[in-house]
């Protein structure tokens, strides 16, 4: 049952993408899309908080004895929730997916092999390096073979060039944005030691995101803010990229203690890829379908290998 809910977790994770990605179409704003799901997802794990009937040490004490990045957390989650906004509608629902797992699984390997952020130090051994080597062949051919068409130069070709550079930098955003996450989650657990409760760690790194991406909003754009009025005739399930985003951060939180921080990883990385590919194949949530691929099967097989390789090498 375990096994299940971080299957399920990694899932539903892949489903925020595409909602929130439709939520920030109706409201014309990216931003505005983001301030909503940080809002409804901070009330959401408050009353899970309550609920679960956790308690915290004094957060005065942790200000006054520990580095100021431990609050980062939500400054993170805002760049990782927006970036994921703006890259599904140009890369689609796979790639949207995979190329973040790249990131944080690069940037995990960092952190473990020099126990950055707080955590314990893993050195990286030759099972790993031999899991990076296999992720980066699945990738390629998931993402690069995958995506490749046979053209004929033509006079078309200098404007088809520009758009595959475009693309490049948003899939090289993605792979960075990946890394954040990486960095997001050791922080937040980091914060959850210190406090004593994961719940009340990331309640926090969901309440900064909410005031920053406020904060912008109001100084940049406050005109639209007024595209929420837009919602009151949209369907409900427009609203509920914020509850996804939260309970996925509540399950993982649930399975470490319970199957392990590699296991969990891995699970929410299968179920994230799994994710993505049934809502590119079928259009969820009024995507654009994407018909998933045998090569793309292939590689994404092929990067299942690597992370297991690297979670537990």
């Amino acid at each position: 049952m375990f096994y299940v809910i971080g299957l399920f977790a990694g899932f539903i994770l892949a489903n925020q993408s595409p909602i929130n990605a439709k939520l920030g179409g109706i409201v014309k704003s990216p931003f505005v899309s983001s301030l909503i799901s940080f809002t409804i997802g901070t009330m959401f794990l408050i009353v899970i908080y309550f609920v679960s009937g956790q308690h915290i040490v004094s957060i005065d004490h942790i200000v006054r004895t520990n580095p100021w990045w431990i609050w980062l957390g939500g400054v993170i989650g805002v760049v990782y929730l927006t970036s994921n906004i703006l890259m599904f509608p140009k890369l689609g629902a796979i790639q949207t997916i995979i190329l973040p797992i790249v990131g944080q699984v690069i940037m995990g390997v960092i952190i473990d092999n020099y126990g950055l952020f707080g955590v314990n130090q893993v050195p990286l051994s030759w099972v790993k390096i031999s899991g990076l080597f296999i992720l980066f062949i699945g990738i390629y051919i998931a993402v690069v073979l995958a995506s490749k068409r046979v053209t004929k130069l033509n006079a078309t070709t200098i404007k088809k060039s520009k758009v595959t550079m475009t693309l490049n930098t948003w899939r090289i955003w993605g792979v960075a944005v990946g890394a954040l996450s990486a960095v997001q989650q050791a922080i937040n657990g980091h914060l959850g030691d210190l406090l004593g409760s994961a719940v009340a760690s990331a309640v926090i790194s969901f309440a900064v995101g909410t005031v920053l991406i406020l904060v912008f909003v109001l100084v940049r754009e406050p005109r639209l803010l007024a595209g929420i009025v837009q919602l009151r005739t949209q369907p409900l399930w427009l609203l509920i990229g914020g509850v996804l985003g939260s309970l996925f951060v509540f399950s993982t939180t649930f399975l470490v203690p319970r199957v392990g921080a590699g296991m969990t990883v891995t699970l929410g990385l299968t179920g994230s890829i799994l994710g993505s590919m049934v809502v590119s194949q079928f259009g969820l949530w009024q995507s654009l379908k994407q018909r998933v691929t045998r090569l793309q099967i292939s590689g994404i097989f092929l990067m299942l290998i690597g992370v297991v390789l690297i979670k537990f090498g």
